[in-house]
């Protein structure tokens, strides 16, 4: 179990998990992701991740996030949550959405409607943004509405609800889930060709063109 930070954490602090930690909990060092990972978070074999080979426009991602335009503009402007694949480059210019990206911006919807404030917020998409797919699948994300915690096992959710740490919980794989259902419904794009793909998973979309090719 592991703390994303904690309200009296302090400017410039170089740990994420700074909120006093539980008898199974642990710390882990902010800005230097677990081996394996890239320094975006991604798991080392994403970039040839068919997933990570489609992007999404701005209001497919609100629409998949369930936000406002506004609020996906101004978390991309405050850096709160940036899209991955590409930023916008002044006027006319589109946003480009990682599905991670959407992940993440769902959950920090969830957060902001819990009271959780900005501070361990972004401190949780820095922590969200550092594990691969198979933790994230796992992770079940806690909160007394002042500190977030990672659990990886309904042990460690028991333990929090019984030690009155957790209020509230976030279970990251089905809002992946959740994801990957609006996804299937709404249009994106190939990042190299910048082809459209409509009303299919990608990675459905690609293999299929793939297997047409070979």
């Amino acid at each position: 179990m592991a703390s994303t930070g904690g309200e009296g954490t302090a400017a410039g602090d170089s740990s994420l998990l700074d909120g006093p930690p539980t008898a199974s909990g642990r710390d882990m060092p902010a800005g230097r992701p677990p081996a394996g990972l890239r320094p975006d978070g991604a798991p080392g074999e994403a970039a040839e991740s068919p997933a990570e080979q489609v992007g999404y426009r701005g209001p497919t991602a609100c629409s998949a996030a369930g936000i406002t335009y506004r609020q996906l503009d101004y978390w991309a402007r405050t850096g709160l949550v940036e899209p991955s694949i590409r930023p916008a480059y002044g006027s006319g210019s589109q946003r480009l959405y990682s599905f991670r990206d959407i992940v993440v911006l769902k959950i920090v919807k969830r957060l902001l409607d819990t009271g959780v404030s900005l501070q361990n917020i972004r401190a949780a998409v820095r922590h969200l943004r550092s594990r691969g797919r198979t933790d994230l699948a796992r992770m079940t994300l806690m909160s007394d509405g002042a500190t977030v915690y990672e659990c990886s096992s309904p042990d460690e959710v028991v333990d929090l609800l019984q030690g009155g740490q957790g209020v509230f919980g976030i279970a990251v794989g089905v809002v992946w889930k959740d994801v990957e259902g609006a996804l299937s419904q709404l249009h994106g794009e190939r990042v190299d060709t910048g082809e459209t793909l409509v009303g299919d998973h990608p990675e459905d979309e690609l293999a299929r063109r793939r297997n047409r090719a070979g």
